[in-house]
């Protein structure tokens, strides 16, 4: 029996934590769940007394007492566990559904899969996109003159990809959304910590790519279902602004200077765009992107 162990990173989580862990009392059927790692980022709530609360479960709470972000959550409860064949890493507001941790450690029985993810869906049941095309210049232009959800629907013209026919078949993806995804052993170990410095968002596509340049595939399980109630980066000013920064880093890290060269304009003009009809998000990520000295480094506390 495959030995999975969790790591569930936190802040502020009290609305969401409890169902998340009572989830993984079915959602762990048929694997040996060996840990739960709860690693809390300073909440100011009471995410950790529900944490502590919590019955049937192999858990353990590991507190960062500072905002650290997601990579450095992960990176502390990964450090922190015994031996195990697969970590599965994932947020607070995702609830795993009756069998559906075992049904993606069975990915890593195919050759070269060090990441398997599996299908998200809204608290209605309906999809929620989760795959990513490779980040280019001709798709942020796309996403920047069409919008990122129409382009999505042309083709292969966007990065989220959104046909629904293409999210009923397993198979290999460049890189999925990171609020739930497993790990196997041997890619954590080759591939070592996650980048902190992304802080939030970027960190799982960097991860990726760095996985698939070591040979490692990320694979797409659609009969393993999570529920996700989906963060608040489309419309908090602060977050949106450093997802949309991140992705022009992810660009220049693994792409290089020329590919940045096409892509960071496009990125800019599409948040101009948007911030002249009045989007506060679109202000926020525009004022980052030409003025790097207003970047956020540190997560507020």
């Amino acid at each position: 029996m495959t030995r999975v162990a969790v790591v569930i990173v936190t802040y502020n989580s009290a609305d969401t934590l409890s169902s998340c862990l009572a989830s993984l009392q079915v959602g762990t059927s048929g694997v040996d769940l060996t840990e739960v790692v709860v690693v809390d980022n300073n909440s100011r709530d009471d995410t950790c007394e529900i944490a502590k609360n919590a019955t049937g479960l192999p858990l353990r709470i590991v507190q960062l007492g500072r905002n650290a972000g997601y990579a450095a959550g992960l990176n502390a409860g990964i450090a922190s566990l015994g031996s195990f064949d697969a970590v599965l890493v994932m947020n607070p507001d995702a609830r795993v559904r009756p069998g559906a941790v075992a049904t993606m450690a069975q990915a890593f029985s195919r050759p070269n899969v060090g990441i398997a993810a599996p299908r998200l869906e809204n608290a209605d049941g309906s999809l929620q996109p989760s795959l990513r095309r490779p980040p280019t210049a001709t798709r942020a232009w796309a996403e920047a003159l069409i919008g990122g959800n129409r382009a999505g629907r042309w083709g292969t013209l966007g990065e989220l990809i959104m046909s629904p026919e293409r999210y009923d078949i397993a198979g290999p993806a460049s890189w999925a959304t990171g609020g739930v995804l497993m790990i196997s052993s041997a890619a954590c170990k080759a591939l070592g910590p996650w980048d902190e410095t992304f802080l939030l968002y970027g960190e799982e596509t960097d991860f990726a790519l760095r996985a698939g340049k070591r040979g490692f595939l990320t694979w797409y399980v659609p009969s393993a279902v999570v529920e996700h109630d989906g963060g608040e980066s489309g419309t908090n000013p602060m977050l949106w602004a450093l997802l949309t920064v991140n992705r022009t880093r992810v660009v220049r890290r693994h792409n290089g200077l020329l590919a940045w060269l096409g892509y960071f304009p496009a990125v800019v003009v599409g948040e101009a765009i948007r911030a002249a009809a009045g989007r506060a998000t679109a202000k926020a990520a525009l004022k980052a992107l030409v003025r790097p000295s207003s970047r956020l480094k540190v997560l507020p506390q």
